[in-house]
């Protein structure tokens, strides 16, 4: 993940999976308000796992 302070944008390597299989690499990128709405979300999701993960023991 890289952030350029005079863009204020941060750009994030991924790779997208299509539904016929193929895979291509692409960039993300993001402003700073949404680099902080993903973070609240995968804050959110990683919760949700633990719990389920502790349910099912």
């Amino acid at each position: 993940m890289m952030y350029d302070h005079r863009a204020q944008q941060a750009a994030l390597a991924i790779e997208v999976h299509h539904t016929d299989g193929r895979t291509v690499q692409s960039v993300l990128v993001l402003t700073p308000d949404q680099v902080e709405l993903y973070a609240i979300q995968f804050e959110q999701l990683i919760a949700r796992r633990e719990q389920a993960l502790q349910a099912g023991r």
